[in-house]
């Protein structure tokens, strides 16, 4: 029976990690579907950001009460990892607590794990009330309907269910340590400061039943969490794993930096330069596709913007400090990046569905997900960049948006059109005589 259940379990083992591998492949061609950009300067810098943010929680802080509650889960999950490895081992060569050898540290390892866990379910019950009684402004913003809404709570519920069955396997594994004379392999190893408490819950019940009871636990806890592991490639939750790559490869540069479209600085300068020949044709490549000015499509945003799609948490913290936003405007941070993710994803499974060729499908991110509207109530403040707690820029991808508009379609607003021209005509953004541009100063 113990070979059978090992064989079973390694079968489990390959399942889980095989589909999740196959997810992660899927994810990293998506995001590759991006064009090229360079975010391997200052490798020093980027380490640090990653330290600092991803996995220092750093930002999420400025909001402490939910900063506080995310740190506790995040540790949690983290421990989860490393009780994950003794699980594996026990469960693929049949042993109990192969790490009991390490004495007292293992006695303060388990600690550390119950008290953890009972502070996730301390944690987890706090962010379901602030969802769903309290429901806070920002989880209740109409763009956050359907299966986003949903999960947020699917998680929570995930997190209950594995961290009960972690305390309620060592309850059941702790009264079977007690037995007098012993029970099978169940060796003292261990503290368990929570599950002391559960443990009495076996007393009067045959030792065989708590042992079926213990193995249950034991097989639903993995099962629960290879199952949670595979959930994440459908979840907001993703950021767990792309928050560090994400904030590694974060854009350096000042907030009120944007970057520039090189085709068009190459040109301004051409015209600059007064050696240049204005008559010279240019060396063009054959096989070249001529590039847009700014984005219409995912495709034409760069890869890191694509990665920050997937690592959206969806927690609205932009969204509740997009002045726009506040102000009653249609533009939601949070939903440029989640129909962003959107549109990934199906273009994803049309890629799939077409033997690895993308066919077009006569849609776009602009227009059929995000419309000119929300992109052009953008006032470029930044404020969702900053607030971001995993370093994601919606105002990139608007403004690369907003380019495609202005350059490609001449569709920017009558109020914008008619600045671009009086800086065309007259150096300003008013519409006034070259001559009078100094006039102000006579005003003082």
């Amino acid at each position: 029976m113990g070979f059978l259940s090992t064989i079973l379990f390694a079968i489990f083992l390959v399942l889980g990690f095989g589909y999740f591998y196959f997810n992660i492949k899927k994810i990293v061609r998506n995001i590759n579907l991006g064009t090229a950009v360079n975010r391997k300067d200052n490798p020093k810098a980027r380490w640090k950001n990653m330290a600092m943010i991803a996995l220092g929680q750093s930002k999420m802080v400025k909001r402490p009460v939910a900063g506080i509650l995310h740190i506790i889960v995040y540790a949690g999950f983290i421990i989860i990892n490393i009780e994950l490895l003794e699980i594996i081992i026990d469960g693929l060569f049949g042993t109990h607590r192969i790490f009991a050898f390490l004495g007292t540290s293992y006695n303060v390892l388990i600690g550390s794990f119950e008290i953890l866990a009972f502070l996730v379910l301390v944690s987890v019950f706090t962010f379901w009330i602030r969802r769903n009684i309290i429901r806070l402004k920002r989880f209740a913003n109409k763009d956050l309907t359907g299966f986003p809404k949903n999960d947020a709570n699917y998680i929570l519920y995930f997190e209950v269910v594995l961290m009960t069955l972690f305390l309620l396997m060592n309850a059941s594994d702790l009264h079977l340590q007690n037995i007098p004379g012993g029970f099978s392999h169940f060796i003292k190893a261990g503290f368990f400061p929570i599950s002391q408490f559960i443990e009495p819950l076996f007393n009067g019940v045959s030792s065989n039943l708590v042992f079926i009871l213990n193995e249950m636990f034991w097989w639903l806890h993995i099962i629960g969490i290879l199952i949670f592991m595979n959930y994440l490639y459908y979840s907001k939750h993703l950021h767990i794993l792309l928050a560090f790559p994400n904030t590694y490869f974060a854009d350096l540069n000042p907030k009120g930096q944007l970057s520039n479209l090189e085709s068009v600085t190459n040109e301004v300068k051409l015209m600059m330069d007064p050696n240049a020949d204005p008559y010279a044709t240019p060396v063009l490549d054959e096989n070249a596709v001529p590039s847009k000015f700014g984005a219409s499509d995912i495709q034409d945003l760069n890869w890191v913007q694509l990665m920050n799609a997937y690592t959206c948490t969806e927690c609205g913290r932009c969204t509740s400090s997009c002045p726009a936003n506040i102000t009653g405007k249609k533009l939601s941070p949070r939903k440029i990046m989640m129909d962003t993710r959107d549109r990934i994803e199906e273009v994803g499974k049309n890629i799939d569905a077409n033997k690895g060729v993308f066919v077009p499908d006569n849609k776009s991110l602009l227009n059929d997900y995000i419309t000119p509207e929300e992109l052009w109530a953008c006032t470029s403040c930044n404020a969702c960049v900053e607030e971001c707690p995993v370093n994601i820029s919606p105002l990139s991808i608007i403004v690369d948006l907003r380019r495609y508009l202005v350059m490609e379609q001449s569709a920017a607003p009558t109020s914008l059109n008619a600045m671009m021209t009086n800086i065309e005509n007259n150096g300003a953004p008013w519409q006034y005589n070259q001559q009078d541009r100094l006039n102000w100063k006579n005003e003082i």
